[in-house]
């Protein structure tokens, strides 16, 4: 049992690690970036508080733990931004997935890593639902902060609507008020279509 408490506890001193990885968006009033265990947090936040209106029934208590799971990776392979060309980054992102789940005694490693590959693969209606809200953060935080990361990285209204229309699932009546708040926010701050 011992040792078990201690493969926990350098797990938590590991993750620790991810509030040192700053995001390309800034919080919302602030002139800093954000980092991934802020944003990690804000998400499983999200979700909970958007669950009662998911298309599917997702099991809560899953969403919320692969939320806070998902970037953990991010403390070996770094944050890539949503709207770069090679954003996804599967191979190197499982590397470090098992490596710092590996940290865990060996059941719960086991269960979070298939979490984390859930997450990825995103085929299960609570990976559907997180991918959404992963997705749906930054750009409530773009609509709130002058669109600051997407003018930064001169991302197109279009880039934006593809990108994120995984919130789809989630909720079709949220995408679409998504989508135009998207439209009406570009349009008024000078973003390209």
């Amino acid at each position: 049992m011992t040792e078990n408490f201690q493969a926990i506890t350098r797990f938590i001193v590991e993750i620790e690690k991810l509030k040192n990885v700053e995001r390309r968006i800034k919080p919302v009033g602030l002139a800093r970036y954000e980092n991934s265990a802020e944003h990690s947090w804000q998400i499983a936040l999200l979700a909970l508080t958007l669950l009662p209106y998911a298309e599917q029934s997702p099991d809560p208590l899953t969403v919320v733990t692969m939320l806070l799971l998902h970037d953990i990776v991010e403390i070996d392979t770094g944050d890539k931004f949503a709207y770069d060309a090679n954003h996804d980054d599967y191979e190197n992102e499982l590397i470090s997935a098992k490596r710092i789940f590996a940290i865990l005694p060996d059941e719960q490693s086991q269960a979070y890593l298939k979490l984390w590959t859930e997450f990825e693969q995103a085929q299960t209606p609570e990976a559907q639902f997180s991918k959404a809200i992963d997705r749906l953060m930054p750009v409530i935080q773009n609509l709130h902060n002058g669109c600051q990361s997407w003018i930064d990285h001169d991302v197109s209204v279009n880039q934006i609507l593809l990108k994120n229309s995984a919130i789809e699932k989630a909720n079709p009546q949220l995408w679409q008020w998504v989508k135009q708040q998207v439209i009406d926010t570009g349009a008024r701050v000078g973003l390209r279509n």
